[in-house]
């Protein structure tokens, strides 16, 4: 499929599936095609694509879209700004989807009236329009400030209206959030039952790493040393990207040295592989992963509010914290050095899951001591 198009299925009873074509996301309609797979571009809709294309880069240069196109160029006889060629494929991904959404509702505002101060309180309130997707809104308002930053930069607007905005999502209301042994083993009985018996590996692999995504199916076995793991993480902190030293406890050995016996294919060199013996895609993996996990009704349930959260694959990171925190031994502040985050985030996870964990079993040896006695 063209880079761009965008294609969306609707299934029918009884009858072949509709497949709608756009020209790009929120874009015109180009195509309606009744077919079992995705179909292919007919010469009246590549040409219709050509001509829709056309007019979306011709823009007026006095809009917002004009500073996005110079930003991130969907022109393929000019190049995007060094500035976004310089981000991630992942965050190119995520910050395109935003900026999809920024056009389609700003891509015609003046880019005068961004200078103004006022449009603060604009940003804000479209931020406010999504709370119910709080993440989602604040990578909105995140991408809206770089491609703001980048104009301003460029002398094409004189202030930043989404800097200084805060967040809405809280990351640390999910460092208290981790996956259970009940919450994985239920998530192993459902993935044999799917058939992906796979992305156990993934998921055993993390509870024991707390590697990332993109980290947990890049991982090779080069990287797998005698006492540690040591990779260069593909995240970023602050545009460096940082080495992550991971110690080789016991169930992890025990698990790598499974993982080795998995069927590959010649050349494969990865830890985690897939069921075709290749290794996983990012999205392959998670789609996969949330699949099994949506399945499986793995979530999270808020003391106070009561309200129901999935449980991220992000979330076993904090399994690995408690790990580290009661297998390892460590400190809060080794086990922050190592997991990249605060004190105080180790600290909520000791408190909540293992110092009352402790707590619980010691009242329940003493409840057993007392009972001997009194028989």
């Amino acid at each position: 499929m063209i880079q761009g198009v965008h294609m969306v299925r609707a299934e029918r009873n009884g009858k072949l599936p509709v497949w709608y074509i756009y020209a790009w996301r929120g874009g015109p309609r180009i195509g309606r095609v009744e077919s079992r797979t995705q179909p292919l571009l007919t010469h009246q809709q590549l040409a219709a694509l050509k001509e829709h294309l056309d007019q979306r880069n011709a823009v007026d240069p006095t809009t917002l879209r004009s500073l996005i196109r110079e930003w991130r160029s969907q022109n393929p006889d000019r190049p995007s700004s060094p500035e976004w060629e310089a981000l991630a494929d992942g965050t190119k991904k995520t910050w395109g989807h935003a900026l999809d959404l920024i056009e389609e509702k700003w891509g015609e505002v003046p880019l005068s009236l961004w200078s103004d101060p006022r449009m603060t309180a604009k940003v804000v309130a479209w931020r406010d329009s999504r709370a119910d997707t709080p993440r989602g809104a604040d990578i909105g308002v995140g991408t809206l400030r770089a491609l703001l930053e980048f104009g301003r930069l460029r002398g094409r607007v004189t202030f930043n209206a989404a800097a200084n905005i805060p967040t809405l999502y809280r990351n640390g209301q999910r460092a208290a959030i981790i996956w259970t042994d009940e919450d994985m083993e239920r998530f192993a009985e459902t993935a044999k039952r799917l058939e992906r018996p796979h992305v156990i590996d993934g998921m055993r692999l993390a509870a024991l790493t707390g590697l990332r995504r993109a980290d947990l199916v890049t991982l090779e076995w080069s990287h797998v040393g005698d006492t540690a793991i040591r990779k260069l993480a593909l995240k970023s902190s602050r545009r460096k990207r940082q080495y992550v030293t991971v110690p080789i406890i016991a169930d992890l050995r025990t698990l790598l040295d499974e993982l080795r016996d998995r069927p590959r294919k010649d050349g494969v060199t990865t830890v985690l592989v897939n069921s075709h013996g290749a290794p996983w895609s990012g999205d392959g993996f998670g789609g996969t992963f949330n699949r099994v996990r949506d399945e499986a009704d793995i979530v999270h349930i808020d003391e106070d509010s009561k309200e129901r959260k999935r449980k991220h694959l992000h979330d076993i990171r904090g399994t690995f914290c408690t790990k580290l925190l009661t297998v390892a031994a460590l400190s809060d502040e080794e086990a922050a050095g190592i997991m990249g985050w605060s004190v105080a985030q180790v600290a909520s996870i000791r408190r909540i899951y293992v110092d009352q964990s402790s707590l619980i079993s010691s009242i329940a040896e003493r409840m057993a001591n007392t009972s001997k006695r009194a028989q």
